[in-house]
């Protein structure tokens, strides 16, 4: 009887320390999804995964987001009146700012998947690759941005790779594809390896692709499998922004499941503690 309770105690401990931010996996790698996005639709689509009751008053939807296992958190400024370019709070629009808090934020949540989006080409397109950028005189360069210095520092922003290195996309990018349209959102869904922008979207661009980089590895400590950029027409309406983003979000747990190795999930413990203090009673 003793080891029964002890066993329920712990499944009870896992179930309720599931939605904490800093639980990691024993095999390394956590169940946390970042999400980030800047004007209208592209903040518009994920603000039901903030925790932030100004941005979200509705509450946050992001833990075990429909029982899939994953906790979703999304991070993008506010855009008060007097000040719609730059923004305020997290992932304002300037370089500096984005970088830094880009590495705060994954350092805090440890992300197993990135998504990112920004208002561009579309209807909804998926980047398959980012560079790493200077600020000239080698063309394309870095855009100013709308607060001194207006540009990266350092630039090229990667200084342990060359001017114009690019990295990847690892979002499953075909399947995002067809399951949006198939969808009949009325959207259509591209993937685009060329020019992504060579502003700030094109900087997140190459932010996802490096951190996924950096933790790409099975081995690593904080495994990150997905990560990267989606462009999006600021002329959707939020009913099909908002399913196309879910779509994307589905589809790419659907790829982190398929890669990750089979865990002893918690409500499989927490079932076996049960089993277990039902047979010790029979």
């Amino acid at each position: 009887m003793k080891n029964a309770i002890i066993l329920l105690a712990v499944a009870a401990v896992l179930v309720l320390g599931f939605a904490n931010t800093s639980v990691c996996s024993a095999e390394g790698y956590t169940k946390n999804i970042m999400l980030t996005g800047w004007w209208g639709l592209s903040h518009e689509i994920i603000a039901k995964f903030s925790t932030d009751t100004e941005l979200n008053p509705g509450g946050w939807e992001g833990m075990n987001w429909e029982g899939r296992g994953y906790n979703i958190y999304a991070y993008f400024p506010k855009f008060p009146p007097g000040n719609e370019q730059i923004g305020e709070g997290d992932l304002e629009v300037d370089y500096q700012d984005v970088s830094v808090d880009f590495w705060r934020i994954t350092e805090e949540i440890h992300p197993v998947a990135i998504l990112s989006y920004g208002l561009g080409p579309g209807p909804w397109q998926l980047e398959k690759d980012a560079r790493n950028l200077g600020s000239g005189p080698t063309i394309p360069f870095w855009s100013n941005d709308y607060r001194a210095p207006y540009q990266p520092t350092p630039s090229p922003p990667d200084a342990g790779k060359d001017v114009n290195y690019v990295r990847h996309s690892s979002l499953p990018i075909e399947p995002i594809i067809d399951n949006i349209n198939a969808a009949g959102l009325g959207i259509t869904a591209t993937w685009d390896d060329g020019d992504s922008g060579h502003f700030l979207c094109e900087f997140m661009a190459y932010h996802d692709a490096w951190y996924q980089d950096l933790h790409g590895d099975e081995s690593d400590d904080y495994w990150c499998i997905a990560a990267g950029f989606t462009h999006l027409w600021s002329t959707l309406s939020l009913d099909q922004a908002g399913e196309a983003a879910d779509i994307t979000l589905r589809t790419t747990i659907d790829h982190v499941d398929s890669v990750l190795p089979e865990p002893a999930t918690v409500s499989l413990l927490a079932l076996g503690g049960l089993m277990l203090l039902r047979r010790r009673r029979e």
